[in-house]
């Protein structure tokens, strides 16, 4: 009989333990294909990618999206030759964006925008989004400053406004000719070149020029486009009134059809200053008389050219003048002007006016101290008289107008300010 061998108790844990550990199975010769290893890192790859992008994409529209910190609307200038980090530094200086340099020009990039910013002067609204900012930068819509030079400069006046006004740069090579720039309202970026306004202004008046000239009265007594600026330039410095010009207009041409001198103050200056436009003091006696090509006292006709440079309501004027047999016209001391046929009612709106620039004087005249010596001597004896120059308060005796001839009592032209001169 066998003996068997002791039973030994285990515990119920290793009892489960199998007394030998099967060998790990062998991975399939497919696992191991280096195929399949290069596909799962690029499917990982891939995941990881994607993930990444999910994120950056969710910033990037956070970034592009949000609110900017610009409180209230900004202008502010891109300068010429500004690259990218330039930008967005003086973005953040001025404190349209508050994002990093490279955080901009990825946004830049990511919108594709990179060779399409453009400099200028731009207004970025209350709290434009970086989007926003780089859209108005590329649309390129910078700000337009409106310029207005006024009706009656000269081109050496309009010249000299242009040079002082600092949203211009470079310099006018060449004075343009007197009568060729349409004196308007136009609107210039920052930085527009001088001469390109100037060319702008003359493209402007030549297109006014040819639409009023085929539009003009048949029987008007001018040959050419050139005399019509002449004669509108005339009627620009006589009257500053809209609803005037055409009444002016009328009597120069009423004037020329029966040869009658026209007598405009404003021409005798002009031929006396040139392009400076004024005079600075009232027109002499001896400048009446005194020979110029531009003198209408002495000239038969218009003068050789334009004295400034006529809007274009001085133009419609000058070719569509008022029906009327106007020959004279004289300030009626409101700032208008009275309007006659003949001589003899002339002479007695004239009158009327000298009457009224007498109780000026009076009423403006103190009584000289007895005690006192008479403080100034009458004016110079050459010195054409003219309302626009008040006396002094001590002055107690007007000089004696120069005497009305038929085509025009003394005045001093629309040239001076208010109150009224004597006119034709």
């Amino acid at each position: 009989m066998s003996e068997r061998p002791p039973i030994s108790p285990r515990s119920p844990r290793a009892a489960l333990e199998p007394e030998q550990v099967p060998p790990p199975p062998r991975r399939s010769e497919r696992a191991r294909n280096p195929f399949v290893v290069v596909g799962n890192a690029i499917i990982t790859l891939l995941l990881i990618g994607l993930i990444g992008a999910g994120a950056a994409y969710y910033y990037g529209r956070q970034v592009l999206e949000s609110p900017g910190p610009l409180k209230d609307d900004k202008i502010v200038n891109i300068p010429q030759r500004a690259g990218k980090r330039d930008i967005a530094e003086t973005l953040n200086r001025e404190g349209v964006t508050d994002v990093n340099p490279w955080v901009f020009i990825g946004a830049v990039a990511a919108l594709k925008a990179s060779s399409d910013l453009k400099p200028g002067e731009y207004s970025f609204q209350k709290n434009a989004s970086l989007r926003d900012v780089i859209a108005t930068i590329v649309e390129g819509k910078v700000v337009q400053h409106a310029v207005t030079i006024p009706e009656g400069l000269t081109s050496e006046q309009i010249v000299a406004r242009l040079s002082d006004n600092d949203i211009f740069t470079g310099s006018v090579r060449e004075l343009p000719r007197e009568g060729t720039l349409l004196p308007e309202t136009y609107k210039f970026p920052r930085g527009t070149p001088r001469d390109q306004v100037i060319q702008r202004m003359q493209q402007a008046h030549k297109r006014v020029l040819a639409e009023i000239w085929d539009r003009r009265s048949q029987d008007l007594p001018v040959k050419t486009p050139e005399q019509l600026v002449t004669l509108a330039s005339i009627v620009e410095k006589e009257t500053g009134k809209p609803d005037e010009r055409s009444r002016v207009a009328a009597v120069f041409v009423n004037r020329l059809k029966q040869k009658i001198k026209l007598q405009s103050d404003p021409t005798i200056i002009y031929g006396l200053v040139g392009g400076k436009g004024t005079l600075g003091r009232p027109i002499k006696r001896s400048e009446i008389t005194q020979p110029s090509p531009y003198n209408t006292y002495v000239i038969e006709g218009l003068p050789p050219g334009p004295i400034a440079n006529p809007g274009r309501a001085s133009l419609e004027a000058a070719a569509n003048p008022a029906r009327t047999r106007d020959l004279f016209f004289v300030a009626d001391g409101s700032g208008g002007h009275a309007f006659t046929e003949t001589y003899d009612a002339h002479q007695k709106n004239v009158a009327k006016l000298r009457a009224m620039e007498k109780q000026i004087q009076n009423d403006t005249v103190e009584p000289a101290d007895d005690a006192q010596a008479p403080a100034a001597a009458p004016a110079a004896a050459d010195t054409a008289p003219t309302a626009t120059t008040p006396p002094k308060p001590t002055q107690q005796k007007k000089p004696p107008a120069r005497p009305a001839n038929p085509a025009a009592p003394a005045r001093q032209g629309a040239v001076q300010p208010s109150p009224p001169v004597v006119q034709r």
